[in-house]
């Protein structure tokens, strides 16, 4: 897997927190395929953030991505920690966290590697179409 821009790993530390936003922490392959399938029939299209809670630049875009959850609901916002699920990480090829793909019927249409706030709030405001709820 790849890096961080943060500092190595503590084990005292906790998972992001993505508190108050509508985000979908995905544990496992199945998990993913359930909101992957919930996202298809939706028509909803997909963000999902392949991040590590050890990872700093992670634990600073956290809140941004939740408060994007909110005032996007016409997306699918997902979270997959690459430590907890290594392998299917691997196969999306993250080389660095984080690491936003945006999927609409499964497939992807755009990629953001960083937690550059300022093109992931570009790249969601155009996969939503252009609007929020707001």
């Amino acid at each position: 897997m790849g890096g961080c821009a943060g500092k190595a790993r503590r084990e005292e530390e906790d998972k992001l927190d993505f508190k108050g936003g509508d985000v979908h922490i995905i544990t496992t392959k199945e998990g993913w395929d359930q909101k992957i399938a919930e996202a298809n029939r939706d028509g909803k299209t997909v963000v999902a953030n392949f991040s590590a809670s050890w990872c700093g630049p992670c634990r600073v875009i956290a809140p941004v991505y939740a408060e994007m959850s909110k005032t996007y609901p016409q997306l699918m916002f997902l979270t997959i920690d690459v430590d907890d699920l290594m392998d299917f990480s691997s196969s999306w090829d993250i080389r660095a966290t984080p690491t936003f793909f945006f999927l609409k019927n499964g497939q992807q249409i755009d990629k953001l590697v960083g937690a550059n706030k300022p093109e992931l709030e570009k790249k969601v405001l155009a996969a939503a179409g252009g609007s929020s709820s707001k």
